[in-house]
């Protein structure tokens, strides 16, 4: 499984409260999926508190715009997003964060000043008061509140907490099929490290995110099928390997 959209919603209308993580306990499978918490708010806007918190009618729009640009549902929009991320991304490999921090804040300021001196200019010449040509946009509220702090506090808590506990289980060999299973992915990191840099693997990761959610929108059955495939592959080594190795038993025994 590696998205929400498998899951299945439409029975869900009248849904106001859903729990699925619990920061006591190791990470639900299904909150470790990348559109976890952007799929459900998208799919049941009625949402009121997910997984304890208080959903606000802010974070279901914000929810709703992610999935479309993800989606393409506008492509002229989700052109401009995926374009300037990855401009941004291929800049900072080459430039300093710095530098690129200071053109980019340079093209910006030499848009606004012009803008807003042609708008004054036009004024004058047409003898009219139309205000400021960014009212709009400079009463927008741009600060949190104390309750939004809080909020975005208690969900850094809930992951760092999850994290906090799935490691000490790894480390600690609480199941030794799945510290093994760490160990290799760690081991397999070492070389894709060797290969990628971080704004390498970045510059990927949003390649990935801006297109693999419309190609598996548009071919989902044969990819679920392969997936499926798969899974049923990787589970029968594991259970080859859970009867080999002594203490790889599952968690049930």
């Amino acid at each position: 499984m590696f998205c929400v959209q498998e899951l299945t919603l439409a029975a869900l209308g009248q849904l106001k409260e859903l729990g699925l993580q619990d920061p006591q306990s190791g990470p639900n499978p299904v909150c470790l999926l990348y559109n976890y918490a952007t799929h459900l708010l998208y799919h049941l806007p009625q949402l009121q508190r997910l997984d304890t918190h208080r959903i606000s009618s802010k974070q279901i729009n914000m929810g709703s715009t992610v999935m479309e640009l993800l989606y393409w549902r506008d492509p002229r929009k989700t052109g401009v997003v995926f374009a300037s991320a990855l401009l941004l991304l291929v800049a900072l490999s080459r430039f300093s964060a710095l530098s690129v921090l200071a053109h980019v804040a340079l093209a910006i300021l030499s848009v606004t000043i012009s803008f807003r001196a042609y708008k004054s200019l036009l004024q004058a010449v047409q003898k009219t008061d139309a205000g400021h040509p960014f009212k709009a946009y400079l009463e927008l509220e741009v600060a949190l509140t104390p309750d939004q702090m809080s909020s975005y506090i208690e969900k850094m808590q809930l992951y760092v907490n999850s994290t906090l506990v799935e490691l000490r289980r790894l480390f600690l060999v609480q199941d030794l099929l799945d510290s093994i299973k760490f160990a290799v992915l760690m081991w397999l990191l070492t070389h894709l490290g060797a290969v990628f840099n971080g704004l390498t693997l970045l510059i990927l990761a949003v390649v990935a995110m801006f297109t693999l959610p419309i190609v598996y929108e548009k071919n989902q059955t044969q990819i679920d099928h392969f997936l499926g495939v798969v899974k049923n592959n990787v589970q029968h080594i594991l259970a080859l390997i859970k009867s080999k190795v002594p203490g790889a038993k599952t968690k049930n025994q």
